[in-house]
């Protein structure tokens, strides 16, 4: 915006301050519109109960299906009513072939070890698993919860 010639000094502040005035009407409107953009909500925590029995040498697996990223903690909450010295525990992730990829284990787990890993993908298949390690005299029954997003 331009001034005329013939304007004098009071005149072209008082435009001045139109033109300053409507650019802060813009401006704050702009950040209005920042506030409003979506955000993308902490995604919802999922608690699973898994139950079975492993025998002596051997083995029991549990798929796990995820929905987003975030913490995955699995908790061995029971060995039955006699629990053995120990037994192995352990998280991956599941293949396409259907087997367990192991990335965290522990093999001398007992009731309340926890594993704590981060799913980095958006969605996925993890397994749990529970296994002898040469301490079960008998066949154990056994208890774990995960918790995922």
């Amino acid at each position: 915006m331009q001034a005329t010639e013939g304007a004098d000094g009071a005149e072209k502040f008082m435009m001045l301050r139109v033109l300053i005035a409507a650019l802060a009407m813009t401006a704050s409107a702009c950040s209005g519109l920042i506030d409003e953009f979506p955000t993308t909500p902490d995604p919802v925590i999922t608690t699973e109960t898994f139950t079975g029995t492993v025998n002596v040498n051997g083995s029991a697996t549990h798929s796990v299906f995820t929905g987003a990223t975030g913490s995955v903690v699995a908790t061995l909450t029971s060995l039955g009513e006699n629990p053995p010295s120990k037994v192995g525990f352990s998280m991956g992730t599941l293949g396409i072939t259907g087997i367990c990829n192991i990335v965290l284990r522990k093999d001398d787990a007992v009731v309340n070890t926890a594993l704590t890993g981060t799913l980095n993908n958006l969605q996925g298949s993890l397994c749990v698993s529970v296994y002898d390690t040469g301490a079960l005299a008998g066949s154990t029954d056994y208890t774990f919860t995960v918790s995922h997003p």
